[in-house]
């Protein structure tokens, strides 16, 4: 059986896509991409096909953004916090281009 890594939702992110993403599609692709991250073995081969998670370049914090589709630009952001990953904000996919400029934003979530 798949070991499953934990996933905490401080700030409501999941209820926050639920309302946002007003497209069927993009919320089963949400979920698609939040069971791409909770599987432990994406995270022990560091292979991500649909999220692509990566760490964002230019902030001190250690914070990570997954795709929720290529296309679409909308992006989870996550922190890795004790060997569990805590979802912190779901971007906008016109925003996220703009990334450190949202990360500032919000800086309460990202400390």
């Amino acid at each position: 059986m798949a070991e499953i890594k934990p996933i905490y939702d401080e700030y409501g992110v999941i209820f926050e896509a639920q309302k946002r993403l007003i497209d069927d599609r993009l919320r089963m692709a949400f979920f698609e991409a939040l069971a791409e991250l909770e599987d432990n073995e994406c995270h022990r081969t560091r292979h991500f096909p649909k999220t692509r998670l990566h760490r964002v370049t230019g902030v001190r914090e250690a914070i990570y953004r997954a795709d929720v589709t290529k296309i679409s630009g909308w992006r989870i952001h996550l922190q890795y916090i004790d060997g569990s990953l805590h979802l912190k904000d779901l971007v906008d996919g016109a925003l996220h281009e703009d990334i450190l400029r949202v990360i500032k934003s919000k800086r309460g979530r990202y400390e």
